[in-house]
Formats: C-alpha cells, structure tokens, sequence
C-alpha cells in the first residue's frame, strides 16, 4: 500500500504518512522473518512504482517416477530448480534457463501445471508479494552440474522426498505437481 501510494500521492503530508507506513511495514516485516529492520526498509525503499507481484518460475521434469531436484547452497535444502523469472524472458524461456542453469540439463517447457499465490501456500514470509508458475519440462539433453547457486541435482520420488527448501517449494506442491504431470488432461491449479 505504501509503494501504491508514493507513487499517485502529491499531497506532502500524505507522502509522510505513506513512508511512515512503509518503515512500519518493515518492522512487521523483519519481526516475523528474523531479520533486521533497516535492511528491510532499505529493500522497500528500492521498490518503486505501482506495486505488483514477482514471479518464480519452476520446472518439473519428471523421469520415470522420480521429479529433478536441486540442491541450494544457500542453506543446504533441496528444490524445483527455479528462480525469478527476467524481464524480457518469457515464462517458458526463463524456466528453461533455470533448469539449465541450476542442474546442467537441458529442458524445454511443455506445458504450466500451476500459477500459485506464494503467500497462500505455506511459505515463510518475504518482503514482497510473489506468484509462483510451475512448469512440465522435457529434458533435451544435459548432464548433471552445478553452479554458483547449486551443488547437486538428483531425482527423487515424491513419497521419499530429500529436505526441502520451504522458502522455495513445499512438499505438497512437488506432489501436486507430480500428479498433474501424469494427467495431461487435468487443467492447470491456480490461486
């Protein structure tokens, strides 16, 4: 609401009460997330614009009965590999890369089986609102690698899942996910 509203207001005085608002929600913010509040204020402080949510995009490559993980290096948790989808990419573009880029195969997006409201689903919190886009992909090709952000990939079954990486994916959305790619007929989730 803060960021909405710096960017109509003109009026000084509602400017005030719309950065005041901004520092509270920054506090609330970084109360539930453990974190410091200023670094959050200053995050807020970035956005600027009518406010709309990111998307995370992630791809589901199913082989056999096992679906592709990847394992983040930033706390040791496995996930879809995924990540924020780039401006100027499309969705299916921008998933491939993540495959690619976080497993070391090659995939091609085939088919959306989700379009998610992360605040919806069981996620710990952050500092901005975000949809979450799950795509069926083929492997084309590839091996397994790592990089900068990653330092394993496997394939797992849904009913004996690794640690997961909540703030990435849940388990219920792998198994949903799991499930929609063998029923091709099954329209996509959403909300």
């Amino acid at each position: 609401m803060s960021q909405t509203g710096l960017t109509y207001a003109t009026d000084p005085f509602d400017r005030r009460r719309y950065e005041e608002m901004r520092e509270i929600a920054a506090e609330m913010m970084a109360a539930v997330m453990g974190a410091e509040s200023g670094a959050i204020a200053a995050h807020y402080r970035l956005e600027d614009g009518y406010a709309t949510p990111k998307i995370d995009v992630r791809g589901v490559c199913v082989r056999d009965d096992a679906v592709l993980l990847v394992r983040e290096r930033s706390d040791g948790l496995w996930t879809l590999p995924g990540g924020w989808a780039d401006v100027g990419d499309t969705p299916s573009r921008s998933v491939e890369r993540e495959v690619w880029e976080e497993s070391g195969y090659t995939a091609r997006a085939v088919r959306l089986l989700a379009l998610l409201d992360r605040g919806r689903q069981g996620h710990p919190p952050i500092p901005y609102h975000a949809y979450k886009a799950f795509f069926l992909c083929e492997i084309t090709g590839g091996s397994p690698a790592t990089d900068h952000e990653t330092d394993a990939a496997g394939f797992f079954r849904p009913a004996s899942l690794p640690p997961l990486s909540a703030e990435r994916v849940t388990e219920a959305q792998i198994r949903r996910c799991f499930d929609l790619s063998r029923h091709p007929e099954w329209p996509p989730d959403f909300d």
